[in-house]
């Protein structure tokens, strides 16, 4: 009596356990098949802002920033991606320089299954004056907000904070601290890639073609 007893509930205790793991793995299923539909594996993103440096002049002024890159999704909620940056520089009556730097992030996005989810991202990469007549290294951190307008494309809004390693950046050397400057923007995300969304129909369920053979006379 007792063997049977422990029996049903053994039974009982896999019942559940293989009931919530079943349910687990339709929601997991249910979450890549959203965040497939709204956006995909690969993004190229580009966008346009200002930019304003943080360093030994006064009065900084905001100028011109443009940015275009690649994005690879590792899992829904993380991405790497590799950027290409264009801007300038500038201090009132002083300075207004051309830089570009090419940027590499490790991104996350916070809710990638949503049309809206804020992300954010850190990374490192190579600071140069135009015609590479001075290059640094630095590194970058920033935070931003996307809306998926349409499946497949987003549009988003961001600012980062850069850490040059120099403090020549303006042309100037004064104090103990490296040159900083942040960069804002307006972009749009275009996101490709989607062998991960097709969804592979179980033998014992229904579809069309199942439920209407075609026989052949």
């Amino acid at each position: 009596m007792k063997k049977r007893q422990l029996f049903v509930q053994w039974f009982f205790v896999v019942f559940i356990g293989l009931s919530g793991l079943n349910v687990w793995a339709q929601k997991k299923s249910n979450f890549k098949q959203e965040f497939y539909h709204l956006r995909g594996n690969n993004a190229i993103d580009m966008a346009v802002g200002s930019s304003v440096p943080n360093g030994d002049y006064a009065n900084p002024e905001f100028e011109i920033y443009f940015h275009v890159g690649y994005k690879r999704y590792i899992i829904p909620y993380l991405n790497v991606n590799f950027s290409y940056n264009k801007f300038n520089l500038a201090y009132q009556d002083v300075l207004n320089e051309g830089f570009m730097s090419f940027d590499v992030n490790v991104e996350s996005t916070i809710f990638p299954n949503k049309r809206f989810s804020p992300y954010i991202y850190v990374g490192g990469g190579l600071n140069a004056a135009n015609y590479f007549d001075q290059i640094d290294a630095k590194m970058q951190g920033g935070l931003g907000l996307e809306y998926i307008v349409t499946d497949k494309i987003g549009l988003k809004l961001f600012s980062d904070y850069n850490y040059v390693y120099s403090d020549e950046l303006d042309g100037r050397i004064y104090g103990d601290s490296d040159d900083v400057y942040w960069r804002m923007a307006l972009g749009m995300n275009f996101y490709f890639g989607s062998s991960k969304r097709k969804v592979k129909t179980k033998a014992n369920v229904p579809t069309v073609i199942n439920s209407n053979p075609i026989i052949n006379d």
